[in-house]
């Protein structure tokens, strides 16, 4: 029989796992536009290609992290929390500052940080925090 808690864990982690995979595919599906459009330095610059390639390894590697975590992993809960804020500044630092990124990039990386956003607030809210408190 399944608790209240334990119905709230499998809740929370099925929205965070949710809003990993939309990072995770527009992630990927910008890598894919960046190689159409390498023939376009107006476009796709150096630091864009650096930029989305490390995009999509923090993608596939919080993919990892909360599928992990919801079965318990207490390290996985730990590296998804750490992670997926890391993500989330180094986006808001890459919108804000003048630079080596196109409009188009940062578009995709302010729905990127979105998405991030709200994996950063289930993970660290009070249900999940407790579920791990300890391990």
């Amino acid at each position: 029989m399944t608790t209240q808690l334990e119905a709230t864990h499998t809740a929370a982690f099925r929205t965070v796992k949710a809003l990993v995979a939309g990072y995770l595919a527009l992630s990927v599906l910008t890598v894919v536009a960046v190689f159409i459009l390498r023939h376009h330095p107006s476009v796709v610059t150096d630091a864009v290609w650096v930029r989305t390639v490390i995009v999509v390894g923090s993608a596939a590697l919080m993919t990892a992290f909360a599928a992990r975590a919801a079965r318990g992993h207490g390290r996985s809960y730990l590296r998804l929390r750490l992670v997926s804020a890391i993500m989330l500044v180094a986006i808001a630092v890459i919108i804000a500052i003048p630079g080596d990124f196109p409009v188009w990039l940062k578009v995709e990386q302010g729905v990127c940080g979105l998405l991030l956003l709200g994996v950063v607030l289930v993970v660290n809210g009070k249900h999940l925090r407790t579920a791990f408190n300890g391990r």
